[in-house]
């Protein structure tokens, strides 16, 4: 990316103390050198050739300083280094710091440095020059005046040179500090080993030079052979780096000069942040591209090889040279593109590589169709370094892959990964490595020993004398066992009127939170059932800090005779510090990791011991329970399910599995053989959200279903929507057609519950008759529960739809 030097502007934000630093650094050097130097005209005449010899040198060579390519915040490589310090250690200070000052201001003449900056370089190697030589003076003096150098002469020269170098470093790396904030150590540090080495080197010829001067001033020139060795030596080096940072493929850069431009770029666009300036927005996009493991696959890597080369140069047309563009690996690639407004620049970029991707890339005559699935990540809003910016493009591009798009920007909801939900992670892995809250005490079916705080709960009788589960007004057992608890299909309509009025009495008083208006909110007069206690909290699980995973269940009521016929489980998490945990991002935070096992099995072990607890109080209700894609792609499950219904006596058709369409369609051949397995251990499989999938009829015709449910979106709607009643009565048709029973989940109003009736739905679950709740909870609603008939109401017909 071809961007202007950062170092020739004054910083915004810290002009003050920048310009103040600047201005110290000159006053510094200007008193250093300013007597030195008023001395000098009159030594020049006595100065003898080599010294003149060096000077020449010095300036010449500082015409073509040596820039490390890549490089923009490490300095050059000056060679006049190497003669002015010479100078210090054999004519002193003044002459060294007249020549360093015209060096610098060729060699900043031609890099096109600002006045400034000239300026500031020149003080700066003042100060390194005046540092340097204060420490000569503490040595025995007259170094090379004649005579044998002792040890005192080599350690003054020595400590001389450690002090030219830390004073010289040490004022830019102030520079850098008063300029990027936090962010100029990780640039010193990483310029540190290349400064020691290139200037390290040149200092260290300085007292060679010297030495051979004292000889004879011809012998000065030679010195150009070893400092030909340090440019060598140095350009070798940067040329190395330079290509550990080219993909050898394309010749794109990689990952490692990807990281160095998005450092720098941060850098200059915080700055611009500063400034309130509009193009303030540095966007990374990662571009995946798609298939491409199918052409590698089946024509061969030469052949993914040469197709990534020609996408290569799509996207360096498309980039042009302003933005960067590198290829991360495999097939990813990344573009850094610098000054823009805001999201809308980025996606105008992303959607000129989509376009340049969709057309057809052909090689050796056989067209490869290619595509590309893009993220962005956006400087500051998404991030403000590489790691960060790099991990949200990533979800971005994923989010994007998951939703069948092209582009996506990064949204914090899409992060599955985030600080937040890995801490959620890791408290669900501790909550269910914890255990239930309670300890098992069932371990058979029916007649097993029930605890008598759930006993007591369970052998309340209603109103009528029987018991939870006795005869209803139809003087049919409300959940008795045996016989089909669903009505034969009848595929006539049925006709339904009459008087709401006794429905509304039996309703209200079944669910006391149900209040009509214009109804009386008395209940009818009825014995209490005894209270039943909490289930008592374990102290290691409690001080475990991570609350309590819980069942709840939702009761599924058969429409045509009101009666309860079995339960949704549904999983609830209380944590300590975020309340009621969404069960949509709990599923979510789970599925990604090896937790979704640990959780499946603790569903599965609650779920089953609740009906071995409910067999043994006399209720026999059918519990359905929802499995994840994970779990349907290792037969664990089924092994699980056999072993916990041998332990604890429960008949396999008490429980029912269900699965969406979208696990189905995840890996058919081995979800089919999962269920299949199920089907024969004799558990029912219900297919879930019934009518959202993409191959619902193929699904029905082949798999061992017993049951389909209606998705909620279609039965919240279809009281006033004529298309969703339509789609409603189609999927009921066809499940009675196949020999399916329907259950229609969402089922709100009591309207609703009679156009279901009329359609011939079999069962309804939702808030119209009962919310989720605990185990315990469900008991105390079943004492008071009594069936219930739609016998009339003349509203069961959708409003009719418009005329297209």
């Amino acid at each position: 990316m071809e961007t202007a030097d950062p170092r020739n502007s004054v910083p915004p934000g810290r002009e003050a103390r920048f310009a103040g630093f600047v201005a110290a650094v000159v006053g510094l050097a200007l008193l250093v050198s300013a007597l030195p130097l008023i001395g000098l005209p009159d030594r020049l005449p006595r100065l003898p050739a080599a010294f003149w010899a060096m000077a020449a040198l010095a300036v010449a060579c500082d015409a073509r300083p040596f820039v490390p390519p890549g490089r923009r915040h490490t300095s050059a490589v000056f060679p006049s280094t190497c003669f002015t310090f010479a100078i210090l250690l054999g004519w002193g200070l003044g002459p060294a710091v007249a020549v360093q000052a015209v060096a610098v201001a060729v060699s900043g003449w031609r890099m096109r440095h600002a006045l400034w900056r000239t300026t500031f370089n020149a003080a700066q190697y003042a100060c390194a020059l005046g540092a340097a030589y204060l420490v000569l003076r503490l040595g025995p003096g007259g170094l090379f005046d004649g005579g044998r150098l002792g040890w005192t002469d080599v350690t003054a020269i020595g400590g001389a040179t450690l002090t030219w170098f830390a004073v010289n470093y040490g004022l830019v790396s102030g520079a850098l500090r008063l300029r990027f904030g936090g962010r100029w150590w990780p640039s010193v540090r990483q310029a540190l080993p290349y400064e020691l080495l290139s200037t390290g080197s040149l200092l260290l010829l300085a007292p060679v030079l010297v030495t051979a001067a004292r000889a004879s001033a011809a012998l000065i020139p030679l010195v150009l052979v070893p400092l030909f060795a340090v440019y060598r030596m140095s350009r070798l080096s940067t040329e190395q780096e330079h290509l550990a940072a080219l993909d050898p493929l394309t010749g794109l850069p990689n990952r490692k000069a990807l990281l160095a431009e998005v450092a720098e770029q941060v850098h200059l666009h915080a700055e611009r942040v500063a400034k309130g300036d509009r193009d303030a927005h540095l966007a990374l996009l990662l571009i995946d591209l798609d298939r491409f493991k199918n052409v590698n696959d089946a024509l061969g890597h030469a052949v993914g090889d040469r197709l990534l080369v020609e996408v290569s140069a799509r996207l360096v047309d498309v980039v042009g040279g302003r933005d960067m563009l590198a290829r991360l690996g495999g097939d990813e690639f990344a573009i850094v593109a610098g000054r823009l407004d805001g999201v809308d620049e980025a996606r105008e970029l992303a959607d000129r590589v989509v376009a340049v991707l969709t057309e057809p890339v052909s090689l050796d005559g056989l067209p490869l169709d290619v595509g590309a699935s893009i993220g962005i990540a956006l400087f500051p809003e998404h991030g403000e370094d590489f790691a960060t910016l790099m991990r949200h493009a990533d979800v971005a591009m994923y989010d994007a892959k998951h939703r069948n798009d092209t582009v996506a920007v990064y949204a914090a909801e899409s992060d599955h990964n985030s600080a937040e939900r890995l801490g959620l992670l890791a408290d669900l892995r501790r909550v269910l490595e914890a255990g239930p809250p309670a300890g098992r005490t069932v371990r058979g079916g029916d007649g097993a020993a029930l605890p008598a705080r759930l006993a007591a709960g369970t052998d309340a009788a209603g109103p009528d004398g029987a018991g939870t589960n006795g005869a209803g007004p139809d003087g049919a057992g409300t959940n008795g066992a045996g016989g089909r608890w669903w009505p034969r299909r009848r595929r006539a309509r049925i006709a339904v009127d009459g008087s709401d009025e006794l429905l509304n009495q039996i309703l209200t008083g079944a669910d006391p939170t149900r209040r009509r208006a214009g109804q009386p909110a008395a209940e009818p007069e009825r014995p209490e059932p005894p209270a039943v206690p909490a289930p008592v909290e374990r102290a290691e699980d409690a001080a475990a800090d991570v609350g309590a995973i819980t069942m709840y269940y939702q009761p599924q009521i058969a429409i045509a005779t009101g009666e309860v016929v079995g339960v949704e489980a549904l999983l609830r998490w209380r944590h300590p510090r975020r309340g009621m945990v969404d069960p949509e991002e709990l599923i979510r935070v789970a599925e990604q990791s090896a937790v979704m096992r640990l959780l499946t099995q603790r569903v599965v072990d609650d779920v089953v011991e609740q009906l071995a607890k409910w067999s043994a109080a006399g209720i026999h209700l059918r519990a359905a329970l929802n499995v994840s894609v994970r779990d349907l792609h290792t037969g664990e499950i089924a092994d699980r399910i056999a072993d916990r219904l041998a332990a604890f006596g429960v008949a396999p058709e008490r429980l029912q599995l269900e699965i969406t369409e979208g696990a189905l369609m995840a890996d058919p051949r081995r979800v089919l053989t999962t269920i299949s397995r199920l089907h024969r251990i004799g558990v029912a499989i219900s297919l879930d959200d019934f009518g959202t999938g993409y191959s619902s009829l193929q699904h029905l015709r082949r798999l061992p279903l017993a049951e389909v449910k209606v998705d909620r979106s279609f039965v919240l709607g279809m009281a006033d929507d004529a298309d969703d009643a339509a789609i409603v009565r189609s999927m009921i048709e066809l499940a009675g057609a196949l020999g399916l029973r329907v259950v229609a989940e969402g089922v709100e109003d009591e309207r609703t519950w009679r156009m279901l009736h009329a359609a011939g739905c079999d069962v309804a679950q939702g808030w119209f008759h009962a919310r989720p709740m605990p185990a315990d909870e469900l008991v105390t609603w079943l004492t008071r529960y009594r069936p219930v008939h739609p016998t009339g109401g003349p509203d069961t017909e959708a409003p009719r739809r418009p005329t297209r």
